[in-house]
């Protein structure tokens, strides 16, 4: 998914979606979202957390950069994209930016539904494409210095799953 070749997010997407420096607190942001709608069965929440260690180096700090409006307008893109795949009733993404340390948290997605599966499903869709195709960019502080960090690719072979068979 290339954001120069997808249409524009809908409003309702975009709503759906934080970029910000500040941390969110998981408790309130579920509780916001079940309230939204009594018929829901299933919440999954995926928080992603800055780690200590990568790529067998120490990380003191890991600092992420976005393009503001045109990060919030990729990520509705994705949530737009879950909202068709699966019968959601909700989604939301709250991503942080600027610099954090390990344990911070620095991602949320959290999606709601009937049942579990599709829940489950939307959510890891919504992740593997945030680690992919969102506008971030990641710069890690470690004893040797700063380095940028790439996508894995382990990232983007879960990606691959996602596409749409060929006819």
């Amino acid at each position: 998914m290339e954001a120069t070749n997808q249409p524009a997010a809908s409003a309702a997407a975009l709503a759906r979606v934080r970029v910000q420096g500040a941390d969110f607190d998981l408790s309130d942001e579920v509780a916001r979202l079940r309230a939204r709608n009594p018929k829901v069965g299933a919440v999954v929440t995926f928080v992603g957390t800055v780690r200590d260690l990568n790529d067998g180096a120490d990380v003191a700090e890991m600092a992420l950069e976005h393009y503001p409006g045109m990060t919030e307008q990729a990520i509705a893109v994705i949530v737009d994209q879950a909202l068709l795949r699966w019968p959601l009733f909700d989604a939301l993404v709250v991503h942080r930016v600027g610099p954090l340390k390990p344990l911070e948290q620095i991602v949320l997605v959290a999606t709601t539904a009937a049942h579990r599966g599709e829940a489950f499903a939307a959510c890891e869709f919504i992740i593997d494409y945030l680690k992919t195709e969102a506008p971030f960019w990641k710069k890690e502080q470690t004893p040797a210095g700063a380095r940028w960090v790439d996508a894995r690719v382990t990232d983007e072979t879960a990606l691959k799953k996602w596409a749409a068979p060929s006819s």
